[in-house]
């Protein structure tokens, strides 16, 4: 195929009817479209028919995943620029774009793409792609699974992209232009403190633990004896070296365990960062109704939780099938009204909610930059298609950050006393100072 990169952009701009925003280099280093745009690098005809046969952004990353396609130039900008040309899911059915295109002309384009791909069948997704499961959602086995997937990937993987904080949810960042990572998950954690009021001796159940930052912030800058749990081994053992290491293994206790099996409450406060999009629609009423339980009377629930925009039809809302298919596993995000009422139709009295997604698409941005200072070692630590997934994910979740398209909030929630004495502040976030 001689000249393929004008090839492409002309046959894909007939698909698209309109002109393409990127620039494109085909395999053979011919280059095509608008200068200075970034540049699509398509390395090999595999690219063509991973998108044909299945259109949209899932095909696309299983081109991205396996290194078929690159992006030359700002990532951001080429991912804000091609989100407007990909094809959404329910566009075209399973079977590829030759069967969606009806139009003569476009079902002719298409043949011409699928020719310059080569005529062999679809290529198998990459070995990273989780493969379609079966079964109910969120069992316990389930769960345990699609968190492996997930954060059992490498402690060391982790330390490079998240920093020294290891803390893996949004930062709260200052008007300080100087304030870094560490600084700004720092005044995170202290503002999660803050609002459940926590005090010495206070028993704070960490659903969600992680690494174990929240837990150790919490026992060493407000004497709080805590139990963190988690469903990844690979954190829990972190989680219990950094305990060891700080002296503080007669405050802190982290077990690999499901939510559901804690037992031993009433305890005083509880925090869920970044844990409650794993829970799913069916289950989140239970872990609503098992957090309320865990709590003592007047205790408090800080739920910092991603929140997708509500649809006009909820029933067509459908999860994100490069997330479901190479991030996370059976996750899910709900809108927040959907959080806030599933919460005080638990019992809790909702007190207050913060929206903070402007910081997450800061830290996300952080994240990549760490990412991509250290790309070699990244690949060394997982693999080219694990890092490449990783840094898609993030620079692209930025973006829907930075749209609206996705938000994050802290949602502070109290266990009412018969009295109904909330034990709040009477001024409202009182802790923000």
């Amino acid at each position: 195929m001689a000249d393929a990169a004008m090839r492409l952009t002309s046959l894909a701009e007939e698909l698209l009817g309109g002109p393409l925003p990127v620039r494109v280099r085909a395999w053979d280093g011919s280059e095509s479209g608008p200068e200075g745009a970034p540049v699509l690098v398509v390395r090999h005809r595999r690219a063509l028919r991973r998108f044909l046969w299945r259109p949209g952004e899932l095909g696309l990353a299983r081109a991205w995943v396996a290194g078929d396609i690159d992006i030359e130039g700002d990532l951001y900008q080429a991912l804000d620029l091609l989100s407007g040309v990909v094809w959404e899911r329910g566009d075209a059915p399973r079977g590829g774009l030759l069967r969606a295109a009806r139009d003569p002309r476009l079902r002719s384009a298409a043949a011409a793409l699928l020719k310059a791909g080569g005529t062999l069948p679809p290529p198998p997704p990459p070995p990273e792609e989780v493969r379609r499961r079966s079964g109910p959602l969120h069992t316990k086995t389930r769960d345990r699974q699609a968190i492996s997937h997930h954060y059992d990937v490498g402690n060391d993987f982790y330390e490079l992209v998240l920093g020294p904080s290891m803390v893996y949810s949004c930062a709260y960042w200052g008007e300080e232009e100087a304030a870094g990572l560490a600084d700004a998950q720092r005044a995170k954690l202290d503002l999660v403190c803050r609002k459940l009021g926590l005090r010495e001796g206070d028993r704070l159940l960490d659903v969600g633990c992680g690494w174990g930052s929240m837990a150790l912030h919490a026992a060493r800058e407000y004497g709080a004896r805590v139990v963190g749990v988690t469903l990844s081994t690979e954190q829990a053992a972190y989680a219990r070296k950094r305990i060891a290491e700080e002296g503080l293994t007669d405050r802190i206790e982290i077990r690999v365990q499901d939510y559901r099996d804690v037992r031993d409450g009433p305890y005083d406060a509880i925090s869920s960062i970044g844990m409650a999009e794993h829970v799913g629609q069916v289950r989140y009423r239970e872990y609503a109704d098992r957090l309320f339980t865990l709590l003592k009377t007047g205790g408090r629930l800080l739920n910092h939780q991603i929140a997708r925009r509500p649809e006009k039809d909820e029933a067509a809302y459908h999860v994100d099938e490069f997330i479901d298919r190479y991030v996370f596993p059976d996750g899910e995000l709900a809108p927040l009204g959907r959080t806030v009422g599933a919460l005080e139709d638990a019992g809790f009295e909702v007190r207050d909610v913060e929206a903070i997604r402007e910081h997450y698409a800061r830290t996300l941005r952080a994240w990549v930059a760490n990412l991509e200072a250290d790309w070699d070692r990244a690949v060394g630590l997982t693999s080219p298609g694990r890092a490449r997934v990783w840094r898609l994910y993030m620079a692209a979740s930025a973006l829907s950050f930075e749209r609206n398209r996705i938000g994050v909030n802290q949602v502070l929630a109290v266990k009412p006393r018969d009295t109904g004495d909330s034990g709040m502040p009477l001024r409202s976030r009182a802790w923000a100072g």
